[in-house]
């Protein structure tokens, strides 16, 4: 939605917002949901994500924004704000795409008896839509005080049901305009690295690296996420540490993880992992590196559209096993889109097959006592079977 004051640093057009409203109103009449309700606190998680999605709102704090979906009709918002303020729209504002309406309360999750605000609200907008079932969208990332809350004061007058379902199949299939953007993050991705590439060296703090990158990503346009990674000696393992645990000083002759987990232009997450070796590359990490490729691409091989990700899951774990390599048990391949991780997950328990136009990454691992070595990239899966890699960076360990 074109934004005349030019604050929205990546907006999206009225015709995205609008594919999204209609595929989600064409689901809900067909699951005769008559209203959707949607929390969340931030954009790299459910909620967040699900937000962005449905109304292009950003929610980057800890307070919750909630969105009412009616199956016809504008949306209701409600959010942090004056008490008991209320709004009228016209559905046209670009900070508040398809929004009707928009009240608020001051309220804080830290402060316990605020959330009854909330409820209250929400409840009150229910009972004034007369809508006889409300489905809550990605409930497992709502803030569990007010959403109970609401459920008891809606009462009888509504049947609320879990409908994440009801979108999840929608979102996981990227539009024309969502592949670009995350073409943009992947590339942005992609240039960080190089930067990193030139910049790391013995005596800087690991967090010293992961700030640089930040920096460096944000003036490319990256809006939110983190960097996983530090570094070990050979023979000690390296790991996913977050910046609290990125304290330790670089060494010559270390090994350094560093995995980008951040969004580009316009709120995209892909995610990136390589490693660098300053002196030496020990055979066994190139070993073990040389291994994990080759199983990346049979994990690429297996993301056909309609494919089982159950199945992919146990081919992909009878194939480490067969050449004794440890077996995933968390979560091999995923795809991403707002959130860093979403449907389809690429394990056991999962059952959203494999479509064209998702957004997918794969990150084989080895990790024990004397090592943790991966890779990560994320793949564009297309409609005639072929998978195509979005980074361009060498697929090696970067021995500085």
């Amino acid at each position: 939605m074109t934004d005349p004051n030019g604050r929205i640093c990546t907006p999206l057009s009225n015709a995205e917002l609008q594919r999204r409203w209609s595929a989600t109103r064409k689901r809900m009449e067909e699951e005769g949901v008559d209203a959707l309700v949607v929390q969340g606190a931030n954009s790299m998680t459910g909620g967040g994500a699900y937000l962005r999605w449905l109304t292009g709102l950003v929610a980057l704090s800890s307070q919750p924004q909630a969105v009412i979906v009616p199956k016809e009709g504008l949306m209701t918002l409600v959010g942090h704000g004056p008490l008991n303020e209320e709004s009228t729209l016209d559905g046209t504002n670009p900070e508040s795409p398809g929004v009707g309406r928009r009240v608020s309360t001051p309220s804080f999750p830290s402060v316990g008896y605020t959330g009854r605000y909330d409820a209250e609200l929400l409840a009150r907008e229910i009972k004034r839509g007369g809508f006889r079932t409300v489905g809550l969208v990605g409930p497992n990332n709502m803030y569990y005080g007010p959403i109970s809350q609401m459920q008891a004061l809606v009462g009888s007058s509504a049947k609320v049901i879990d409908a994440t379902d009801l979108v999840d199949g929608i979102i996981a299939i990227k539009s024309d305009e969502e592949i670009a953007l995350i073409r943009r993050t992947a590339d942005m991705q992609d240039k960080v690295f190089a930067k990193v590439r030139k910049h790391i060296r013995p005596g800087m703090k690991d967090f010293e690296v992961m700030a640089y990158a930040q920096y460096e990503g944000q003036l490319l346009g990256s809006e939110t996420g983190y960097y996983l990674g530090c570094s070990a000696a050979p023979g000690q393992p390296l790991g996913h540490r977050t910046r609290p645990y990125q304290g330790r000083e670089i060494c010559e002759g270390d090994l350094f993880m560093w995995q980008s987990e951040t969004t580009g232009p316009g709120g995209y997450f892909v995610h990136l992992a390589r490693i660098f070796a300053l002196g030496k590359i020990p055979q066994d990490i190139a070993d073990v590196y040389g291994a994990l490729m080759e199983a990346q691409q049979y994990t690429m091989k297996l993301l056909k559209p309609g494919a089982s990700s159950s199945e992919i899951f146990k081919e992909y774990n009878a194939y480490m096993k067969a050449r004794g390599l440890p077996e995933e048990s968390r979560l091999h391949c995923h795809g991403q889109g707002y959130p860093s991780v979403e449907r389809p997950l690429v394990r056991f328990d999962e059952t959203m097959p494999i479509a064209a136009r998702m957004n997918m990454g794969i990150h084989p691992c080895v990790a024990n006592k004397q090592m943790f070595v991966t890779l990560c990239d994320n793949f564009l899966t297309h409609a005639d079977g072929t998978v195509e890699r979005l980074h361009k960076c060498p697929q090696e360990i970067v021995a500085l």
